[in-house]
């Protein structure tokens, strides 16, 4: 890497550093709405620039990017699909958590079940997270960079990778656990700038290099593309498109709406308008994702083919670095290795803070310490954050032979979405199911979906009906389990929401008239770029 690049990397990278501890420096953060919420004062734009950034990490411009090199535009629909989610999420989600004045998931489901339901969703959590999500968002950040940067240390690439993924691990963790929430949102905001610019960025220069110097002729060479710019997934992609109204459809609406590392922004809105426009925002923002988190891989894979890119091994999770160092001006390339690492830093800090909250509120308070102060809470929260991120540096290397890292993400994620969505759902929307339904209903879905990824003969049949089939069926079977038990064992007294009476409550306006607007959008650029013939 060049000085410029090294000195532009290390003045964007100091820029967000200095513009993040500046504006919350004054602002209280050791007790737990303080830390966990932001005090409830967050607005509009700095939740959607959160909302954004913690979703726009390496684990989308690696593995979503990787995914349409050998897939094409059909992968377009986890950012497209996502616009619906959050309808969902500004229209029916966000006004009953606000109202209930909620910090967790599962404290919500405490309030709406039982306490044993709480600490079920809390246990489930806080394992997925720490096997999962945090060793996922280290790995393919590591290997973001590597590529980037075109890190040569002289060690083997297991011995690089390892001390990529502790110095991130180290940076976000200090974001996390010592600045709470209201850090992460500042700095996923300012973070947030940089991707959208920086991603378009790549984009630009690489339909230029496409158009062998002229953007115009690079766009004309990708739409001529017909096969990789068809946004219909057959049977046997990665992406099918029966599957947008079952699993890929489930699995995005847990993750915009119920997933705490994603919503604890939300649940930190100023008041119920605000958090509604960041929600709405954020919709507007995904319309454009497929710029710089699909199309660059698709130019990817029509270069590599070309003989114009090298990738080793055809590697796709390593085609999105091969493509950025092939394309970007060395005066850029520090630039962009600065956003990269404040994508990684936001989706790791993101998640490391929702665990510790999760812990503290959900495990400390209530079973461990019922007495601790506020500060005692955060203190644990920090510890434990703390154990999470020696042991997320310790697996994430461990995932480097694991193929496409978005769909293994995909994957796994279904594993406690699925059953958290479908009980969260179904307890919006019922009065008279018990505690005890939910409690079996979260056990029982997690080691179905577990049983058909990993246990034969059950694998057979996730084989046999689709992965995201699959896991939409038992998304089905969990729901009409709870509405069952709720006919047969009903609640003695209907539940009705609580009113924390904590914030502003009127929602805005516009709210509907927007939602509709988006909706409309998603179902256009389908029909656009859609040829039913593969199906």
């Amino acid at each position: 890497m060049s000085i410029t690049s090294i000195v532009s990397f290390v003045l964007f990278t100091a820029f967000v550093a200095v513009g993040t501890y500046l504006i919350v420096r004054k602002r209280e953060h050791m007790s737990q709405d303080g830390f966990f919420l932001a005090g409830r004062s967050l607005t509009f734009p700095f939740i959607a620039g959160s909302l954004l950034l913690t979703n726009l990490s390496t684990e989308q411009l690696v593995g979503l990017n990787g995914s349409a090199f050998k897939e094409g535009l059909s992968v377009m629909a986890w950012e497209v699909v996502a616009v619906i989610a959050l309808v969902l999420m500004a229209l029916l989600f966000l006004p009953k958590f606000l109202k209930a004045g909620v910090t967790t998931v599962p404290e919500y489901l405490a309030r709406r079940f039982d306490r044993g339901t709480e600490l079920t969703c809390n246990i489930i959590f806080l394992i997925a997270y720490t096997v999962i999500l945090l060793p996922i968002i280290l790995y393919t950040g590591a290997r973001g960079m590597m590529g980037v940067m075109d890190i040569q240390l002289g060690v083997s690439e297991m011995t690089e990778l390892y001390i990529i993924v502790f110095a991130v691990a180290l940076i976000g963790s200090i974001y996390a656990i010592w600045g709470g929430l209201n850090s992460c949102a500042v700095s996923d905001t300012l973070n947030g700038i940089g991707l959208l610019i920086g991603g378009l960025i790549i984009s630009y220069y690489a339909l230029t290099k496409l158009g062998d110097g002229e953007l115009g002729n690079g766009v004309c060479e990708l739409l001529q593309e017909e096969k990789r710019m068809n946004s219909i997934g057959g049977h046997d992609a990665e992406a099918p498109f029966a599957a947008l109204f079952t699993g890929i459809l489930f699995i995005n609406v847990f993750y915009w709406c119920t997933n705490q590392q994603i919503i604890q922004r939300t649940l930190g809105a100023k008041s119920l308008a605000e958090g509604q426009k960041g929600v709405l925002l954020t919709g507007a923002l995904k319309l454009f994702g497929p710029l710089y988190l699909v199309i660059p891989g698709i130019i990817a894979a029509i270069l590599f083919a070309r003989g114009e890119l090298m990738i080793e091994d055809g590697m796709s999770d390593k085609a999105y670095g091969a493509l950025v160092n092939a394309v970007l001006p060395p005066a850029l390339t520090g630039f962009f290795a600065a956003v990269l690492l404040g994508a990684i830093l936001s989706s790791f800090n993101s998640a490391l803070n929702s665990t510790c909250t999760l812990f503290s509120l959900g495990i400390y308070k209530p079973y461990i310490r019922q007495n601790a102060s506020d500060k005692e809470v955060v203190n644990a929260g920090r510890i434990f954050g703390t154990v999470l991120t020696v042991g997320s540096i310790i697996i994430a290397p461990l995932l480097a032979h694991t193929g496409s890292i978005f769909n293994y993400l995909q994957s796994m994620n279904a594993i406690y979405f699925i059953p958290i969505l479908a009980v969260v759902v179904v307890g919006m929307m019922t009065k008279y199911v018990p505690g005890f339904a939910a409690n079996i209903a979260l056990i029982g879905g997690v080691l179905l979906i577990a049983l058909g990824y990993f246990v034969h003969p059950f694998t057979q049949l996730t084989e046999m009906m689709g992965q995201y089939h699959f896991v939409g069926a038992v998304f089905v079977l969990i729901v009409a389990w709870m509405l069952l038990a709720g006919i047969l064992y009903p609640r003695q007294n209907p539940y009705s929401d609580y009113d924390a009476k904590v914030l502003d409550m009127t929602p805005w306006k516009y709210t509907k008239g927007a939602a509709v607007a988006l909706v409309l959008i998603v179902i256009a650029i389908y029909a656009v770029f859609a040829d039913f013939s593969v199906l």
